[in-house]
């Protein structure tokens, strides 16, 4: 059963992200052509090489970067020549990171959110590190990565990131294939990074930070925090590019940016009887609440669910239902065993408020200050650097 897809008017919805051309998705791609692997498009126009390091920065929006560029005197020059990205919808790890890592759009692997509902048994996933040990994520995310195609192509390919990360559900979904190598600190990801480079004369190495988003979350992207996490990743990230070997492509992105919510503003919905009528499950993010209604409530209950949440927020949210996210390309072409996990009901914010429901979230989700999933350039808009480059390139 369709819910209304009138939205509020008073907010124009922005441009779904442009899978296929512009996006976390081609980054990958992008380098295995660059290494001459065939099949591969360089939609992004890589420079050929033999080696080539991708850095992701979690929650390094490109918006970021230039306000506080004051923290990152290395990194802020590099923007001059920069690529611009869009992060995938949501504009969370999960589904970005399986883009990444599979060259494709939510609605083809399958990572609609940072929580999303398994349809079959009808309970809600946390696909960061809430997976059911039933759930396999082989089956959940079938296709094959990249990593795994320039792996089969004779290319060495490597992950160095934290070790909780080795076996995680979402590793084994999203970025499969590569050599996995522990490294805890940043430095010992920098130095595990050239050691990998240097011992392979042709390979394609991911190496992970974390530490960035976990500021912000914690303490806000405008605080003091965040700003000394930026220092250090603008210090280690200078040593990284000061000791590849010679001709290596070292790219820097981000999967999603962020902006902050005062307290006021984080909203426990389930505490509006109206909102939540007919509603089995909740999924999503605090900024791109999924609501799924149980199959028994009708088309004018779900109808007025939708309204009420326009009544109440205004032009602070974009309501939509599913089938209007879909055919405006938010997720990009949708597969048939992925439709369902995507909520009946979509509640994206415009502005600085997030939406969480209080009977399933930990309280501790009230507290975090730096919230992201929505479709504001913040939120979407991140860097693509270039820290070094083939000689001549």
């Amino acid at each position: 059963m369709a819910t209304s897809t009138r939205r509020t008017p008073a907010t124009a919805l922005p441009a779904a992200p442009p899978y296929g051309s512009k996006t976390i998705a081609e980054l990958l791609p992008s380098a295995a052509a660059a290494l001459g692997v065939k099949g591969f498009e360089n939609a992004l126009g890589l420079p050929t090489a033999n080696r080539i390091c991708v850095v992701m920065v979690d929650g390094l929006g490109k918006a970021l970067l230039k306000a506080r560029g004051g923290h990152a005197p290395f990194l802020r020059k590099l923007m001059e020549t920069s690529q611009t990205l869009h992060a995938s919808f949501p504009s969370t790890t999960a589904a970005s990171l399986t883009s990444m890592g599979t060259g494709l759009p939510p609605g083809q692997h399958g990572v609609v959110g940072y929580d999303a509902v398994d349809p079959e048994r009808r309970r809600v996933v946390n696909q960061l590190g809430g997976w059911p040990k039933d759930l396999d994520p082989l089956s959940w995310q079938p296709h094959r990565t990249v990593f795994e195609q320039v792996a089969a192509a004779g290319v060495h390919t490597a992950t160095v990131s934290l070790s909780q990360f080795r076996d995680s559900a979402l590793t084994k979904a999203a970025l499969r294939g590569p050599e996995f190598t522990a490294a805890e600190s940043p430095h010992a990801r920098v130095r595990a990074t050239c050691e990998i480079l240097a011992a392979n004369p042709r390979s394609l190495v991911y190496c992970y930070f974390n530490e960035l988003d976990k500021a912000g979350h914690r303490h806000g992207k405008a605080s003091a925090q965040w700003g000394n996490a930026l220092e250090d990743l603008d210090s280690v990230m200078r040593t990284l590019a000061a000791r590849v070997p010679a001709g290596t492509l070292l790219l820097l992105t981000a999967d999603h940016g962020m902006v902050d919510v005062d307290e006021k503003w984080r909203i426990d919905y389930s505490e509006f009887p109206e909102l939540v009528d007919g509603v089995e499950l909740t999924s999503g993010e605090p900024r791109g609440a999924q609501l799924h209604f149980h199959a028994q409530t009708p088309p004018a209950q779900r109808e007025a669910v939708a309204e009420a949440w326009r009544e109440r927020f205004g032009s602070k949210a974009w309501v939509l239902g599913r089938d209007e996210a879909i055919d405006l390309g938010l997720f990009g072409p949708v597969d048939d065993r992925v439709r369902e996990r995507i909520g009946d009901l979509l509640i994206l914010s415009a502005e600085d408020i997030a939406f969480l429901d209080g009977r399933r979230v930990k309280p501790a989700a009230f507290t975090m200050i730096g919230q992201h999933g929505s479709l504001t350039r913040a939120e979407c808009e991140v860097p693509l650097l270039t820290l070094a480059r083939p000689a001549g390139k």
